[in-house]
């Protein structure tokens, strides 16, 4: 996905030590180191990315074709015959190596979604600190979680039974542009965890930041050809990443996944699927209003509202609206917008030409249906080309396009509501089910209403990093924001084939000669009866 070209500004303007024409940008021949790693390119035309802060140029990337494709899924499969021989204990030291220098190499990477993506530096630490937590927990767990497991057999000591884990083969992965760093760990670390090869499609847009993942990982010791990256148009690349792979992973819109979904069928290969959302916000009478209003600025904010489990809606108890209302308003219109390359700025910009298109005319056309622009609404083009104002409604109706759709971008709605049922019923009137936030001084309390939310992840006086950061948690949607989870033991678990294995020992599971079948059925009737009073049975 690719932002617009600058209006008035030159490439030759261009300084050759930055990238996209930002200072303090990573130099321009490191971006062209980095996206010489990727795999493919001999025969297809690059590709130019632009910076979204500036619209500047950023590198040029390479373009694979279907066969660059197919001979990456070629390298990956015989790389990952010796991968899956190792002890899983030794594939997880490579993940702990990689931890410590994502932490130590922070900066280098900070910069690069920063330049690519336009986001606000915490943001972006959002990134690095997810990629480290993934890290170390399969760096710690993914052994044990893959270790084969004692079952109960159908006759006790006699019957001897476990479950073991195989690794799916060659894992297709196609990553997404607004969390290029993150969302690449989050997806590829568990996959090489559990012995598979990977052969990865991140966004050109942010193709850097994988890019540069890739690089540490090869330092932290994983073998060349075990993650592949291909850079490429969906319709090139997109056949061979479909049959060839041996489990699909997807991120990214609801249409798309739906599209890839049908297309993998036939296949009766597995996938997972993260899509869209519409996700909701409660606050209950009793919440902490400054603390509620705070949180939900990064909840609607953060990576200027590009990010799966941004809040859209917020719906807040009548008694405490007005200032609710108040607070949040004003602690939007307080959030400075800025591109520098350090944390000044509390949010940056969008990413692309078509997300800024989507987002003005979500908001152009709430405000023909009746809807009120309490704070935002408008483009700041003498910031950036990208620029869009946090953006907060009221009165939005039903007539509306985003008081159902997704907008994917910096703007939030608020309702008011006077039951609580009929505001848990409302922020379930979707069909999507990706995350929600409920905010109360009782956590008890706001338990309950997050158990009743139809959410793949609820967060309670918190938007979304609780749930996002508390990596032994699964993460996913339910009804049309996805298929399967990431994170935690589900995470791993998916990239894998299960296998049971029995032993029989003595006694047969048939009649025995000269054992009347009457008898042995008695018998055993009998004995099933017995063995459902014990224990664990």
């Amino acid at each position: 996905m690719t932002s617009t070209t600058p209006a008035s500004t030159g490439h030759d303007a261009v300084d050759p030590d930055t990238i996209g024409g930002i200072p303090d940008a990573p130099s321009s021949s490191r971006a062209g180191q980095l996206a010489a790693r990727a795999s493919g390119g001999k025969d297809s035309a690059p590709v130019r990315m632009l910076a979204p802060f500036t619209g500047l140029p950023i590198t040029t990337l390479p373009q694979a074709t279907d066969a660059d494709a197919r001979t990456a899924f070629d390298q990956a499969r015989a790389a990952q015959r010796a991968w899956a021989a190792r002890p899983a204990s030794e594939r997880q030291e490579v993940l702990i190596r990689l931890h410590d220098l994502v932490l130590e190499r922070q900066d280098e990477v900070l910069d690069l979604v920063q330049v690519e993506a336009g986001k606000a530096r915490m943001d972006a630490f959002d990134e690095v600190s997810g990629t480290a937590l993934v890290a170390a927990y399969y760096g710690k767990h993914s052994a044990k979680l893959l270790a084969p497991k004692k079952r109960a057999g159908v006759i006790p000591v006699l019957t001897k039974v476990g479950e073991v884990r195989h690794p799916k083969g060659v894992v297709a992965i196609i990553s997404p542009w607004n969390y290029p760093l993150a969302l690449t760990a989050m997806d590829v670390l568990p996959a090489l965890a559990a012995g598979n090869a990977v052969v990865q499609k991140p966004d050109n847009q942010t193709a850097l930041s994988a890019l540069w993942l890739h690089e540490l990982a090869e330092e932290a010791g994983l073998p060349a050809g075990v993650w592949q990256i291909i850079l490429g148009r969906g319709s090139e690349i997109g056949p061979a990443l479909l049959e060839e792979s041996d489990y699909l992973c997807f991120t990214g819109s609801t249409p798309t996944g739906k599209q890839l979904a049908s297309q993998v069928a036939p296949r009766l290969t597995g996938y997972s699927l993260e899509l869209g959302g519409k996700n909701p916000m409660i606050v209950l009478p009793d919440a902490d209003i400054a603390k509620a209003a705070a949180g939900a600025v990064t909840a609607c904010f953060s990576s200027a509202g590009q990010l799966c489990v941004s809040v859209e809606r917020i719906y807040v108890h009548e008694s405490v609206r007005e200032e609710f209302t108040r607070a949040f308003v004003a602690k939007t219109a307080a959030l400075k917008l800025g591109a520098a390359l350090d944390y000044s700025a509390g949010m940056g910009s969008l990413t692309s030409a078509s997300q800024l298109d989507t987002v003005s005319a979500h908001v152009e056309d709430a405000r023909a249906a009746g809807a009120t622009v309490l704070t935002g609404g408008r483009a700041r083009p003498d910031l950036g080309p990208l620029f869009y104002e946090p953006t907060v409604l009221a009165d939005v109706t039903p007539d509306a396009k985003l008081f159902a759709e997704e907008t994917f971008g910096p703007v939030v709605s608020i309702y008011g509501y006077t039951d609580v049922t009929d505001a848990i019923e409302r922020a379930n009137d979707t069909r999507y089910g990706l995350n929600a936030s409920v905010w109360s001084r009782n956590g008890r309390a706001g338990w309950e209403v997050a158990a009743r939310l139809k959410a793949g992840t609820v967060n309670v006086n918190e938007g979304f990093a609780a749930t996002f950061g508390s990596v032994d948690l699964p993460m996913g949607g339910m009804k049309e924001s996805g298929v399967g989870r990431r994170n935690g033991a589900d995470g791993l678990l998916k990239y894998t084939e299960s296998q049971s294995i029995a032993v029989q020992r003595g006694l047969r599971l048939r009649p025995g000669k000269g054992v009347p079948p009457k008898l042995w059925v008695k018998g055993m009737t009998a004995s099933m009866k017995a063995l459902r009073r014990l224990p664990g049975r």
